[in-house]
């Protein structure tokens, strides 16, 4: 049974009592990839720490489809400066698939594959720790897609890395995309969110200010608030 469509009814958390994101009332839907923009401090990646599980819902509800342990199962989170375990590059995208139950053998194989697929081939027994940024984060998006996740978050994936490494990690997001995998990602690039997105949400002050698909936002922003921020002004 798929998790998707989620529901979100007026979901929101928390830090020190001050409200980081939400209220938010969303159905996410299955398939392509919905990137959520917005100035700094508007909430983004509290929104997918909340949406994910990773951050506490102190309101509202989630509903996933088949129930929150299905959901926990069937999901992943790409973070901004993921964290390698100290084995080897084969080995860190083995191990949630040992968690997942696979069989030595078979995690290893299937990690092997994944390694590369994303272009980490040579580096394969290489630690992990031992890897570039953009390397890093090819490793870390091996690691959440091995196990077949039916959703991907993920957190400004190409923060701080080169237009070389951009492009090869925005290749494996549209590869996962084409093989059926839902993916929810933050970003300040707007370059990025006009070549990748096929829905955008657009936070400010925490909340859910405007979504779209993708050629209807860009080709024009229904709120002023998101026509200045693709401007370039300064949005609070």
């Amino acid at each position: 049974m798929s998790i998707l469509p989620a529901r979100a009814h007026g979901a929101l958390t928390r830090r020190r009592g001050r409200v980081l994101a939400g209220p938010v009332d969303i159905v996410l839907e299955r398939g392509g990839i919905t990137v959520v923009i917005g100035p700094n401090g508007a909430g983004k990646t509290s929104l997918l720490r909340m949406l994910h599980g990773i951050a506490r819902l102190h309101g509202g509800r989630i509903d996933w489809g088949g129930g929150v342990e299905a959901a926990r199962r069937a999901q992943a989170f790409v973070f901004q400066r993921p964290v390698m375990l100290r084995r080897s590059v084969v080995d860190n995208v083995a191990y949630p698939l040992r968690l997942a139950g696979l069989r030595r053998t078979e995690a290893r194989e299937r990690a092997a594959e994944w390694v590369e697929r994303v272009g980490l081939g040579a580096a394969m027994d290489r630690p992990a720790t031992q890897l570039s940024g953009g390397e890093g984060q090819k490793l870390a998006l091996a690691r959440a897609l091995a196990p077949g996740p039916e959703l991907v978050f993920l957190d400004e994936p190409c923060a701080s890395l080169d237009g070389r490494a951009t492009r090869e990690i925005e290749a494996i997001l549209v590869a996962a995309r084409d093989a059926g995998t839902t993916l929810v990602m933050s970003t300040h690039d707007m370059g990025q969110a006009r070549r990748l997105a096929n829905a955008v949400w657009f936070m400010r002050g925490g909340l859910l200010h405007e979504r779209a698909g993708a050629d209807d936002f860009f080709a024009g922003p229904a709120t002023p608030e998101a026509r200045a921020f693709l401007r370039g002004d300064i949005v609070e």
